[in-house]
């Protein structure tokens, strides 16, 4: 099974061109962690649009010393600093990422920090109103395991982000 965080806060949802010239996708910024020294940068899964891989968009954007990580931090920083329009912020939002990977900040100076996280999750986001434990039987044998309760209306909300016309071409 795949790498999961989850969390709860403030989650902004930001419109991302990642495909040139015109496939837009619906991303995600949160932190978690102490002192949300962990960025959570992330996409919402849109069944008609291609999924957001982040360290391939970051390999296209960078240019000298920047690396991915710092890149990516740097696109989700700014999404809650300066939002773009149709953007969209979460105050207090239950979050599940299936992690995709994961890279440490590089800062300046040698320091381990950018925009205040050390390190950077990326990944499918789904927005979340909880967990339940569930029964299930697997060959045979009986085993307890987890089943995310997906919020619809703030998926329905977070796909709304995406601008009108903006899937894949």
């Amino acid at each position: 099974m795949a790498k999961e965080l989850m969390g709860r806060g403030r989650v902004t949802l930001f419109p991302l061109l990642h495909m040139w010239p015109s496939t837009y996708g619906v991303a995600a910024y949160t932190s978690t962690g102490h002192f949300g020294t962990t960025a959570v940068v992330a996409y919402i899964p849109i069944p008609s649009v291609p999924d957001i891989h982040w360290l391939d968009v970051a390999a296209r954007h960078t240019a000298g010393a920047m690396s991915a990580a710092n890149w990516i931090l740097c696109t989700g920083w700014s999404s809650l600093t300066v939002p773009k329009p149709g953007s969209l912020t979460l105050d207090d939002a239950e979050w599940h990422l299936e992690v995709d990977a994961r890279a440490d900040a590089a800062g300046d100076k040698g320091s381990a920090f950018m925009y205040g996280h050390s390190e950077v999750y990326t990944g499918r986001l789904t927005l979340i109103e909880g967990v339940e434990e569930v029964d299930e039987v697997i060959g045979g044998r009986a085993r307890k395991s987890r089943r995310l309760i997906v919020h619809d209306t703030l998926m329905k909300q977070a796909r709304e982000v995406l601008p009108v016309a903006a899937g894949p071409a």
